[in-house]
């Protein structure tokens, strides 16, 4: 296994979203891509990013081959590098080792042990979702933290081709309306109000998935797991799939 990649940001800023909400990953490298989908330990998230082979300068896989790393040695490896440098990554079966061979203004090699962590299919549910917002991330982003001013979850609403976030606490509560616009698109497939609640703790570390993309996709229904999208087209992709929070909180 040969992976040479000349936009080192392309998987430095997915595996710090990433490491924000599990600590430990399998990462599923074959022909077509390399493949992470994991589930943080208290079960309300799920990841799911996929580094198309479209976007190396270089990708020689013989086999496909399933190695686990953790995620707190990987990023502190990527971080090293800069925007301009080149990163190379190979398999060293004998010393059970991933090389990673940082190449800019000088050649910096790190190796980094793999580990053993529980074998696990993560099966991606398959979902039907009745509401769906592409808009800015910066948009997004800027009412998440609106919207952490005042409380601990936010709730979600599509009405009439608008799309609301709401929070509210003892004391205070927020409202951020997003139209749809030149910038924005709203669709939902129902007559009535879409709505659910999300704990705003995981969302402040689900937009850090905004440095990747302009645009975000968000999907959800009504008491209904969340659904946030991020894409770089013919390069990757990052979805992270967010329970809702139980209207009695």
């Amino acid at each position: 296994m040969k992976l040479t990649l000349s936009e080192p940001r392309l998987l430095v800023e997915p595996i710090s979203v990433i490491s924000e909400l599990v600590n430990e990953v399998q990462l599923k490298i074959d022909k077509e891509k390399i493949e992470i989908a994991a589930i943080d330990p208290a079960n309300a998230a799920m990841l799911v990013f996929k580094l198309l082979n479209s976007a190396f300068t270089d990708y020689t896989i013989e086999k496909p081959v399933t190695i686990a790393l953790s995620l707190d040695s990987l990023k502190a490896v990527l971080r090293r590098a800069k925007p301009s440098d080149v990163l190379k990554m190979e398999l060293d079966k004998d010393k059970n080792r991933l090389k990673i061979q940082i190449k800019g203004e000088s050649t910096r090699t790190f190796n980094l042990a793999l580990i053993d962590i529980e074998e696990k299919q993560q099966k991606i549910p398959d979902l039907k979702f009745s509401a769906k917002v592409e808009t800015p991330t910066a948009i997004f982003e800027e009412a998440i933290s609106d919207m952490d001013v005042v409380g601990e979850s936010v709730t979600f609403c599509i009405d009439k081709n608008r799309f609301i976030m709401e929070a509210e606490s003892n004391l205070n509560d927020a409202r951020a309306e997003i139209d749809n616009d030149k910038e924005t698109t709203v669709n939902c497939n129902s007559t009535d109000a879409v709505k659910s609640k999300y704990s705003l703790e995981y969302l402040k570390k689900i937009v850090k998935g905004g440095k990747l993309s302009k645009k975000v996709t968000i999907q959800f229904g009504n008491e209904y797991p969340l659904k946030i999208s991020y894409a770089v087209k013919d390069k990757l992709s990052l979805e992270t799939i967010l329970a809702p929070r139980v209207q009695t909180d």
